[in-house]
């Protein structure tokens, strides 16, 4: 509900861009970042720069040539984002602060049901998409094609 105090705490106006994390948030999310690997030379990039032009890409859907100049190079944040896709980093901060907002609203850790609508079931039991062996798909399409194609000239 927006009351006044909501308000104040999800106000983003004071910030650079609205998809900038604010203290608090960056206090539960980067403690989550692994460290810099050990042997190679000291981070010099601002993890907190990193994270504020991944969520920028991410809110905006701008393309990564177009991040602004003040966050890093986007080679930069792109090579963190391939990083932690590829070692799951981004699934852990992911379900860590989804069981936090699951704990802090007094539900337990893991959802215990599940919603499942008619149409799932409709399409679960005729076998859905899956099913159709992908062979037999490709010929017929292909034939069609020929057909097609043979019928025009």
């Amino acid at each position: 509900m927006w009351t006044k105090e909501n308000r104040a705490r999800y106000d983003r106006s004071k910030l650079r861009y609205p998809s900038d994390l604010t203290d608090a948030e960056w206090g539960f999310v980067g403690p989550l970042i692994p460290p810099a690997r050990r042997g190679g030379g000291k981070r010099r990039v601002n993890m907190r720069e990193v994270i504020n032009g991944l969520m920028y890409v991410l809110s905006t859907g701008c393309q990564w040539r177009a991040i602004p100049k003040d966050f890093p190079p986007k080679s930069t944040v792109y090579g963190y984002f391939d990083l932690w896709t590829y070692d799951g980093t981004l699934e852990r901060i992911h379900h860590v602060l989804y069981v936090m907002c699951r704990e802090a609203e007094g539900r337990e850790a893991s959802p215990t049901a599940a919603v499942i609508d008619s149409q799932s079931v409709k399409s679960a039991e005729k076998g859905g998409a899956i099913s159709i062996p992908m062979a037999m798909t490709r010929a017929r399409r292909s034939k069609a094609r020929s057909d097609i194609f043979l019928s025009t000239l």
